[in-house]
Formats: structure tokens, sequence, C-alpha cells
């Protein structure tokens, strides 16, 4: 068993408010969570406006479904939100 943890932080310059943020952020993992089986959650930035941290963690048998999960989880952040991926952080244990 293999559990990975990616950090993603984000930037949303488009975003004038907190509510704005939380508004993405939360489409953003609603829609990810439905689709993946993963946890995710908000783990730094919270009173930034333009920016966030996204924890994701998940559980696999080996290390290659986890590599091919997160690289989708990326592609799929870039596509949906209206902002950018400035850094990506992933870990196995």
């Amino acid at each position: 068993m293999v559990v990975g943890i990616c950090a993603i932080e984000i930037v949303l310059p488009y975003a004038q408010s907190l509510k704005d943020k939380r508004r993405v952020l939360k489409g953003l993992k609603d829609r990810l969570r439905s689709r993946h089986n993963i946890s995710m959650a908000e783990v730094d930035g919270q009173d930034l406006w333009q920016r966030a941290t996204l924890g994701i963690a998940a559980v696999a048998g080996s290390r290659g479904p986890l590599e091919d999960l997160f690289r989708r989880i990326r592609s799929e952040i870039e596509e949906q939100i209206p902002g950018d991926v400035v850094e990506q952080q992933i870990d196995y244990v």
C-alpha cells in the first residue's frame, strides 16, 4: 500500500475577495472529489484572496496509479480554475 500526498499551490488573480476565492475552490474541490477517490482540503493561504494551497491525499496499491492520478488532477485544475498552478509537491509514504 502506498499513500500519496500532493500539495498544489494556485494563484487566482481575478479573485476580489475571500468570498470569490472560496466560491472557486468549493466548486473545484466538489468536482475533483466526485471524479476521483481522494481527500482534499485547503491547507495554506486561507486568509489570502488570490493564493491557495490545496492538499490532496490518496491511497493505492503501488506508486504508478498515484502518479497518474496526480497528473490528471493537476491538468483538471489548470483547465478549470481562472488562475495558474505555481507549484506542486508530491510525497509518497
